[in-house]
């Protein structure tokens, strides 16, 4: 028990230097006695290896027993005064005495024992050396020198760190409690930040410090080293290495306890008290408080002001007879003793005659459970109906029983739901005969024959040439003397139906997309779209009268648009109306100059699709599908103005349509008709194709039938007045139907597709609702050729004759007649 034995000459020490320590001197500085508790007693005193209490006093083990009872607060409070005596001596002088004196050595003072802010450095004297290892050899301890050396240095770590604090706390410093090693005393730290070690392994130095100097390595002890360290020296097993920083730390004895303390799931400082008293901050006795408390608002003790205006405005209205008081209705003298009777007279609230409900019967009638004995039959009337037929036989016989509990169930109340689940069951299964067909033609629907439903167009008359790239769109006058073709080689040709012969070209500078002739007969005008610009042209195939009546429409639409200029899209505005004064060519297709001027050009801010006229020859409407909310724009001649009718479109649109006769605006976009009502400004109708997505649609010239051809190759025709979806879906082309159209007097309607064909159908109408359309193919038209997947593009009827023209991607044009 070495550590026990040396704990034991320090005391010896001690009594002796307090025999020999002079009286303190009066200017000696007050210091702080502080009373640790037992717990920190026991932290700082330590223990054996054994756990026995390391003693204080030189005397042996009977006097540790005795002294075990001594109060230690009071013994460590006196050590703690004797040190800070003994460091204000040496601080006098009287270190260098100590110095001379023969056999150097240093005993703990306070042996582990001073707390946090009462402990300090103790100097002790050489002549207790030989005293204290005298009492370490003795039989109380036995151990090595080293082990005693181990010790001392631990305990000088201790009490070095203690004198630290004890200085910061002398200074007014409040020293971090967390912190309980000098680590951050140490030079040389690491400073590179966040970098992986591993790009120092091979190099000399392991990082910088603040000053830019390179840290080198220190020497590392390989594991033979370490392993005769542990056996030579108790410090190695609480040794651990920094490999950030590149040494070695040694802990010490408190650092230990806190390890200890926190494997445990202890607190790793001891005046961490972990059951800490509660505290009621919430009462619990019940107590009366309102729900609110603020005072009282003004209004619930001063009365309304807006009630005062009220009430004023009712006794006003009484006055004068605005609102007239009931009188009290007076009860009838004489009244009807039956009230049921005199309510058939009554009408209810809902202004219905009340109707009273029939009586029941009263008890005792023949389907009572015990009716009267005259309703009962007789043993011969019960044999005399069992001799009927079942058809004869009375539906219900009546039945006397003495009580309600023998009433039995209904008895064919089984039989009556097992007939209506196999009526049910039965239903569908009707019987049908397997007929025996030897004529398939039986089979074919009985339709008139094409012979019977002419005039149609049969025969290619003309082929109309010129245009260098695929024609989209044609249009014919009403006259039907003249027909308008628009081309992707950017130019719009104008033809002579009869001979063929193209009479103007308009060099427009943007492939034409769409052609329309003005359906008034007054002008000479029709529109195309290039681009994002909108052509309004005169022909000059009409007379001096119509001339002169587009020259005027066109002029006073630049006056009233305020255009004439050749500026662009002011902000705020839709379009832009400019004076147009571009080129065109004379008869017989050469380019050159003149006859073009008097043009209007309308500016949109999208690549425009479509343009198509309203019946009366004012209004037109364009189609810009990438116009999102300007997709769809609607203008007049007249007054040169333009309006935007819709602010959102569901879809992108593709079509549109003005009807023929009423105020009603055909829109179609990829997948869906929608009709609305310009009148009322709403939706009237969602006409839902379930086909591909639209490429073309025409309305019928009564306006109440609507074809529609799509992509996926087919032609729906739907009646308006019967149903949103299709009356009939036509599916006799192979590729995308690009275009359909309606004659304006003859009962056919066609449809042009990909497949460079068109089929001429006979459409017949009927006045009366409940006759369907009578709709029968008569004519495949072949006169076309396919140019890169593409076929007819367009297809247009005579406006008087039954002739159909077909716009091709093969750059020409044909005129099939009747012969």
């Amino acid at each position: 028990m070495a550590p026990r034995a040396k704990r034991t000459a320090r005391g010896g020490a001690r009594q002796k230097e307090e025999q020999l320590a002079p009286a303190p001197e009066p200017e000696l500085e007050a210091v702080e006695l502080a009373l640790s508790s037992d717990e920190e007693w026991e932290a700082g005193s330590g223990s054996d290896d054994d756990g026995s209490p390391l003693a204080v006093s030189g005397s042996d083990s009977e006097d540790d027993e005795e002294g075990a009872g001594v109060d230690r607060d009071i013994e460590n409070a006196v050590l703690g005064y004797m040190a800070a005596a003994e460091k204000q001596r040496q601080r006098r002088g009287a270190g260098e005495a100590s110095d001379d004196e023969p056999g150097g050595g240093d005993a703990s003072g306070s042996d582990e024992d001073d707390d946090e802010e009462g402990g300090s450095p103790v100097v002790t004297d050489s002549d207790e050396e030989p005293a204290a290892d005298g009492v370490a050899g003795g039989p109380s301890g036995s151990g090595s020198e080293e082990e005693h050396e181990e010790d001392d240095e631990g305990e000088a770590e201790e009490d070095e760190r203690r004198a630290r604090r004890a200085a910061a706390l002398a200074a007014g410093e409040d020293p971090d409690p967390a912190s309980d090693s000098s680590e951050e005393e140490r030079p040389q730290r690491n400073t590179v930040g966040d970098v992986p070690l591993e790009w120092y392994r091979h190099e000399e130095h392991i990082g910088y410090n603040v000053e830019g100097q390179k840290i080198e390595k220190g020497p590392r002890r390989d594991r033979l080293d370490k392993l005769i360290a542990k056996q030579d020296s108790g410090k190695e097993f609480r040794t651990v290495y920094d490999e950030y920083n590149g040494e070695e730390i040694v802990l010490s004895k408190e650092e230990m306890r806190m390890i200890a303390r926190i494997r445990a799931g202890q607190f790793p400082h001891v005046e961490v008290n972990p059951f800490e008293d509660e505290v009621d901050w919430f009462t619990r006795d019940v107590e009366v408080m309102p729900l609110r408390g603020g005072p009282e608002p003004k209004r619930r003790f001063i009365p309304s002001k807006w009630e005062e205006k009220k009430v004023v405005k009712l006794v006003r209205a009484l006055r004068k007879g605005w609102i007239k008081r009931e009188a009290p209705q007076e009860k009838p003298d004489a009244y009807l003793i039956w009230e049921d009777d005199g309510k058939t007279h009554d009408k209810t609230a809902t202004g219905l005659t009340y109707i009273p409900a029939p009586k029941l019967k009263l008890p005792g009638h023949e389907e009572s459970y015990n009716p009267p004995k005259e309703y009962l039959p007789t043993e011969e009337e019960k044999n005399g109906q069992q001799l009927l037929d079942d058809e004869d036989q009375p539906q219900f016989v009546p039945t006397a029983y003495d009580c309600l509990r023998r009433v039995p169930a209904y008895a064919s109340f089984i039989k009556e739901r097992f007939e209506r689940c196999l009526d049910l069951y039965l239903c569908p299964r009707t019987r049908r005969k397997r007929l025996i067909i030897e004529d398939p033609e039986i089979l074919v629907p009985k339709l008139p024959k094409p012979q019977d439903l002419q005039p149609f167009p049969v025969v290619l008359s003309l082929r109309y040439t010129g245009h260098t790239k695929p024609v989209r769109s044609l249009a014919t006058d009403v006259s039907g003397q003249w027909l308008l073709s628009g081309s992707d080689d950017c130019t719009m040709r104008l033809w002579e139906v009869r001979t063929g012969r193209c009479m103007r070209v308009w060099q427009l500078e943007e492939p034409v997309t769409c052609v329309a002739w003005s359906p008034s007969p007054q002008l000479s005008l029709v529109a195309a779209t290039a681009g994002k610009r909108l052509f309004l042209l005169p022909t000059g195939t009409g007379g001096e009268e119509q001339e002169a009546a587009t020259t005027a429409a066109l002029q006073q639409c630049l006056e009233a648009a305020g255009g004439g200029g050749s500026g662009g899209i002011e902000e705020g505005q839709l379009v832009s109306w400019q004076r147009y004064g571009g080129g065109t060519s004379s008869s017989g297709g050469k380019d050159g100059g003149g006859g073009g001027d008097g043009g209007v050009v309308v500016q949109h801010k999208f690549s425009i699709r479509q343009v198509t006229w309203h019946a009366r020859g004012d209004y037109f409407a364009s189609v810009a599908p990438t116009g999102n909310t300007q997709a769809v724009l609607v203008h007049q001649l007249s007054r040169g103005a333009t309006q935007n009718p819709f602010r959102k479109n569901r879809g992108r649109v593709v079509r549109v349509l003005f009807h023929p006769t009423k105020s009603f605006f055909f829109v179609a976009t990829q997948q869906n008709v929608r009709v609305y009502n310009l009148a009322k400004q709403a939706l009237a109708k969602k006409l839902v194709a379930g086909s591909g997505v639209i490429t073309s649609m025409a309305v019928h010239p009564t306006g109440d039938h609507l074809i529609v051809g799509a992509e996926d190759k087919r032609l729906c025709w739907f009646d308006l007045d019967l149903s949103t979806k299709p009356y009939r879906a036509l599916r006799y082309h192979n590729y995308a139907v690009r275009g359909a159209a309606f004659h304006r007097s003859y009962p056919l309607f066609a449809s042009s597709s990909d497949d460079a064909t068109c089929h001429i159908f006979h459409g017949r109408v009927y006045a009366d609702l409940m006759t369907n359309p009578l709709i029968v193919p008569v004519k495949i038209l072949r006169g076309h050729d396919m140019v890169d997947f593409q076929g007819v593009l367009d297809v247009a009827f005579h406006p008087t004759q039954p002739w159909a023209f077909t716009a091709g991607a093969d750059t020409t044009i044909c005129l099939f007649v009747n012969p």
